[in-house]
């Protein structure tokens, strides 16, 4: 394996100084224009190539940032990745990603490996598990800023990018009521999640703005697995109002439900009816797909949260005080045109 040129090599060609080649190469004004082009093409012909970890060791950074999902064979967070590679990609840096298969521990595992790898900041969507919160705090002893997006931990003084759920929550009720339903209940998410509670808030204000009563039981959590969705589907199931729709947490655990109510003998779109949340590719290959689904805008989730940290990171070397970064967007509810036809 041939050994990469050395600016010692270079300066032995041209009969100059080790200074004034090193000085040269990064255009330092006390060296001529003329010396400065002479030495980068006679580097070139000789297949100069900087040392970019001596290049990072000198700017203090390695402009690599680290991104941790929970995961990424899900759409949304793959549709989130994909915008935010591209925006790293055209600022020149590198994205060290992984996924936290929703586990507090390996989350917490990432953390250490990622700060190790001296990464100049973070993205990150909490995993569902996660209710220690030590691991992120720890990072700002380093110096290394976090923003965190879609899953956003319930922590004071944080950067962070969301979307609206509330809204998007008040809009699947409404949208239900529209169609003459009254019993409607709820397949949320963990309570440890910030998204549940904000499903459960749009939830029974669209109830009240509408003079329903709100009844706590017609709401069940899951942990977002199929066992989960189905078990909840069946506590709903049996309630003794009988529930003519359900708002289910996302597309995913839509998927479970629909398909478990089959199992069961239910007529989905005629006994009973779902709205869901995330607006899934996945719905395209249901065949009793939910009847809308709020569209959360992953990939400009992604290119905020992106932008957001590498703004911080730009501030931080200008040595600026700044605000907490707290980026909201409206989530907007989509009907599903296969369904209704």
């Amino acid at each position: 394996m041939k050994k990469p040129v050395t600016i010692k090599e270079i300066a032995k060609k041209l009969d100059l100084s080790f200074s004034t080649v090193s000085r040269a190469l990064h255009g330092h004004p006390s060296i001529s224009l003329l010396t400065q082009q002479r030495v980068k093409q006679t580097a070139d012909q000789m297949g100069y190539e900087p040392n970019q970890t001596a290049i990072f060791f000198q700017k203090g950074k390695t402009f690599t940032i680290g991104v941790i999902l929970p995961e990424l064979a899900e759409a949304f967070f793959a549709a989130a990745i994909s915008a935010i590679e591209d925006i790293a990609y055209k600022r020149n840096y590198t994205v060290l990603l992984a996924q936290s298969h929703d586990d507090e521990e390996r989350e917490k595992l990432l953390v250490e490996k990622l700060k190790a790898h001296r990464i100049d900041g973070l993205l990150v969507s909490v995993a569902k598990d996660t209710s220690n919160f030590e691991h992120f705090e720890q990072l700002k002893k380093y110096g290394i800023p976090i923003v965190f997006f879609d899953r956003i931990p319930p922590l004071k003084n944080i950067h962070y990018v969301a979307c609206n759920i509330e809204t998007g929550s008040i809009a699947a009720v409404h949208y239900l009521l529209k169609r003459g339903h009254r019993n409607i209940g709820l397949i949320n998410g963990p309570t440890s999640l910030i998204a549940s509670g904000q499903r459960k808030e749009g939830y029974i204000k669209a109830l009240q703005r509408n003079r329903l009563k709100y009844d706590p039981s017609f709401i069940v959590n899951c942990d977002l697995t199929k066992e989960g969705s189905n078990a909840a589907l069946e506590t709903l199931l049996k309630h003794k109002r009988k529930l003519t729709a359900i708002v289910s947490f996302n597309d995913y655990v839509s998927a479970f439900a629909i398909k478990h109510a089959l199992k069961m003998g239910i007529k989905i779109n005629e006994e009973i009816e779902f709205v869901s949340f995330a607006n899934s590719p996945i719905t395209e290959y249901m065949e009793f797909p939910p009847l809308a689904s709020v569209e959360q805008f992953p990939a400009i989730q992604g290119q905020k949260a992106i932008d957001t940290l590498l703004d911080i990171i730009k501030n931080d070397d200008n040595g600026e005080e700044q605000a907490f970064y707290k980026i909201v967007i409206e989530s907007e509810l989509m009907e599903n045109v296969k369904t209704l036809s």
